[in-house]
C-alpha cells in the first residue's frame, strides 16, 4: 500500500510552511473533549465516592488551563531530554521551535501530573478522584494525536510484509517537503496501531469504568489508564521504528519507549490495586 497523499495542513491552509496543522488541531480537540467530559462527570455527583465530585464543573476550565500548560511544556521537554538530547544540547535555540515538531507523551504525562497537583493544591481537591477525572478523557488526545502522526507521515513502523504495510514518502532534506519519488520500504503503520490501542480501546475502557461505578473507587480509572497505556505502548514498540540510537538502551535491548512505559505499567497496577483494596467509598 502507498501512503495516502494527505496534507499535514488542515484543508491545505499554509503559507511558507506555516499554517493550521492537523497535529495542532488534534491537541486542541483532545483537550477540549477531555474538558467537556470532566464537566459532564463532575456534574453527576452519584458517580463519585461519597456522592461528592472532586471539584465543581465550572472549575474544569481552570484544570484545562493547567493541563494544557503541562502538556505543552512537559511534552516538549520530554522529547528534548528523552529522545534527542545530544542534538538539542548542542543547539539549545532549537528547543523553542515547537512548530518543527517533537513532543513526547511521557514528558507530557509528567507535565499533566505536575499541573494536576498544582490544581489540587490550590483548590483543595482530592488527588485520586481528580486524577480519575483527567485519565478518563486523555485517550481522546491519544486517538487524535496518533492519527495526526499518520497524516504527517512520521513515527512509522519497522519494515514488514503484512498486507497493510505502507510505503511512506521520505522527506527532502533541502526543501523539507515529501519526496514521492523516494518511498520507504513497506512498513508497519504503527501510528494506526497506537491509535487503536492507546486511543480507541483505552477510551472505551475508561468511559465504561467512569460511568459504570469505577469513580466510586478513587484512583481506579487513573490506575487502569496508566496500566493500559503503558502496556499498549510497550507492545506496539516491537513494530515501531525507534529513534536513531534508542533501539537498544538496556541489556535486554528494549527501546526507549518501552523503558519509559515500564514505570507506568507498575504504577498503574499498584494504583488500581490500591483502589480495589480500599473498596467502594
Amino acid at each position: 500500500m502507498t501512503f495516502p497523499d494527505i496534507s499535514p495542513f488542515v484543508f491545505g491552509l499554509e503559507y511558507n510552511g506555516f499554517g493550521i496543522r492537523w497535529y495542532a488541531l488534534a491537541y486542541i480537540a483532545g483537550l477540549l473533549l477531555a474538558w467537556r467530559l470532566a464537566m459532564m462527570l463532575t456534574a453527576r455527583p452519584a458517580l463519585w465516592a461519597g456522592d461528592t465530585p472532586p471539584y465543581k464543573p465550572e472549575q474544569a476550565e481552570t484544570l484545562l488551563f493547567m493541563l494544557t500548560m503541562g502538556v505543552i511544556f512537559g511534552g516538549r521537554l520530554g522529547f528534548v531530554l528523552f529522545y534527542n538530547w545530544d542534538y538539542y544540547s548542542q543547539n539549545p535555540a532549537e528547543i523553542l521551535k515547537t512548530w518543527q515538531g517533537g513532543m513526547a507523551f511521557h514528558g507530557g504525562l509528567l507535565g499533566v501530573v505536575v499541573g494536576g497537583f498544582i490544581f489540587c493544591w490550590f483548590n483543595k481537591a482530592p488527588v485520586l478522584s481528580t486524577a480519575d477525572s483527567i485519565a478518563a478523557g486523555v485517550p481522546f488526545g491519544l486517538l487524535f494525536g496518533r492519527i495526526a502522526n499518520f497524516i504527517n507521515g512520521e513515527l512509522w513502523g519497522k519494515p514488514g510484509d503484512v498486507p497493510w504495510a505502507m510505503q511512506f514518502p521520505t522527506i527532502n532534506p533541502l526543501t523539507g517537503l515529501r519526496d514521492w519519488e523516494n518511498l520507504t520500504v513497506p512498513r508497519h503503520p504503527s501510528q494506526l496501531y497506537e491509535a487503536g490501542l492507546e486511543g480507541l480501546l483505552l477510551l472505551i475502557v475508561t468511559l465504561w469504568l467512569s460511568f459504570g461505578g469505577g469513580l466510586k473507587r478513587p484512583g481506579l480509572v487513573a490506575g487502569v489508564f496508566l496500566f493500559g497505556y503503558g502496556t499498549a505502548r510497550f507492545v506496539v514498540e516491537f513494530w515501531r521504528d525507534p529513534n536513531p540510537g534508542l533501539d537498544c538502551v538496556t541489556p535486554l535491548c528494549l527501546q526507549m519507549g518501552q523503558v519509559l512505559s515500564l514505570p507506568m505499567i507498575v504504577a498503574g497496577l499498584l494504583l488500581a490495586g490500591y483502589a480495589m483494596a480500599r473498596g467502594r467509598q
